[in-house]
């Protein structure tokens, strides 16, 4: 009996490792299974850093927060780096540093985490939501252009997913109207257009280090990345209450400050982000090859970029009714976005009406996000693919 039940507890520990997704506080976790795998491989490079950081008693700002941030920038193609308290705040910063208040419009695609929007909507701004390509998720200049005003303050593409938007098109747009643009990387660090990297394309781009990115953090964190030294030198005030000196303020910023912890662990975690990007890269080639001619639509990558894959997200019919079956079979899906913002409650007094973007539309009906952590096995994907295609009545 007592060996009967230790295996039936080490059963129940290896399922949860790698097919439950983690209880979290929301925004709920991306379905890349356990993070106690990832730490498991880094724990001894992990607990020196915080041990460092605790015997320096030097929390906020300093040593750690300085080098995460050249680290990050120079990695994202860029020279200035300023650490932030989270994604949301590094938009929210980034857009108080430009400016942007009431009057102003603010283009944001409607298919997109909430904070793209409602950091506009915070400022006082109007967010002028637009549709994206049905095939990457993501807007492009076409779908932008009709949409532009003599109001229009800024453009915020969204990198969704792990690769970047048309950023091509969308710079000789923005360029063309002296329009700044600011690439919002949440879940996109490392990737390429045209062999540039996301956040160096435009005036500057925000970045998250939630614990479920790529690059992710034990907490809280973001970092706004630029090449322009004016605009980080305004951002750098902005996080700070717009101080200079301390007590003596400039502008009215707020409290965005990245916690010296946790630049110190994005710091060891970026020396190890290709490598886990490549193996995402990796599960995601053998997905597609394991999907072809199923009921599946697998992400589509533009030949001119690279994915990082941050969640692998495919279209499928009767989306809801897959979710259930395989969280009832312990695979950890999740949904990203199943309401488009332009329908959303808190948006309604801008007019939005089911219809008005049928792309978006279609994805939050669709969209199904399957594991593709880098610590996910062949056959842990071979068991995925034939659960799902087993659901749809086809053989894998």
């Amino acid at each position: 009996i007592v060996g009967v039940l230790t295996l039936y507890s080490m059963l129940k520990i290896w399922n949860e490792a790698f097919w439950k997704t983690p209880v979290m506080a929301a925004p709920a976790p991306e379905p890349t299974g356990s993070f106690k795998a990832q730490y498991a491989a880094i724990q001894k490079e992990i607990r020196p850093v915080i041990d460092q950081v605790c015997e320096s008693q030097f929390f906020i700002g300093g040593p750690e927060v300085t080098a995460c941030e050249e680290e990050v920038a120079a990695y994202s193609g860029c020279k200035y780096g300023i650490g932030m308290s989270s994604g949301t705040d590094a938009l929210l910063c980034g857009m108080m540093a430009l400016g942007i208040g009431p009057g102003d419009e603010v283009i944001v695609p409607s298919f997109t985490f909430f904070a793209t929007g409602g950091c506009v909507a915070r400022l006082g701004a109007t967010p002028v939501f637009v549709d994206v390509d049905p095939d990457t998720f993501n807007t492009t200049a076409a779908l932008i252009e009709p949409h532009l005003t003599e109001r229009t303050k800024l453009i915020i593409p969204v990198h969704l997913f792990g690769q970047c938007a048309d950023m091509s098109g969308i710079m000789a747009l923005a360029n063309k109207r002296g329009i700044p643009v600011m690439e919002d990387s949440a879940q996109s660090i490392g990737s390429t257009h045209h062999g540039k990297k996301a956040c160096s394309m435009g005036l500057t781009g925000t970045l998250s280090f939630f614990p479920s990115k790529n690059l992710g953090c034990f907490g809280d964190g973001g970092m706004i990345v630029t090449n322009d030294k004016e605009y980080a030198e305004r951002c750098t005030l902005m996080r700070n209450h717009g101080a200079q000196p301390k007590y003596y303020h400039k502008f009215v910023g707020g409290n965005f400050r990245l916690d010296a912890l946790q630049a110190a662990i994005v710091r060891v975690k970026l020396r190890h982000l290709d490598n886990w990007s490549n193996g995402r890269r990796e599960n995601a080639k053998r997905y597609d090859e394991m999907f072809a001619g199923s009921v599946v639509k697998t992400p589509k990558v533009l030949t001119e970029n690279g994915s990082i894959y941050n969640q692998y997200v495919i279209s499928v019919p009767k989306r809801d009714e897959l979710k259930k079956h395989l969280t009832d079979e312990g695979v950890g899906t999740e949904i990203y976005y199943p309401l488009p913002l332009h329908v959303q409650e808190c948006f309604a007094y801008l007019g939005g009406k089911k219809g008005q973007l049928p792309n978006c539309e279609k994805a939050a009906n669709d969209v199904l996000a399957i594991p593709i952590f880098p610590e996910l096995t062949a056959s842990q994907q071979e068991r995925i693919v034939a659960t799902i295609r087993a659901f749809y009545g086809e053989r894998a």
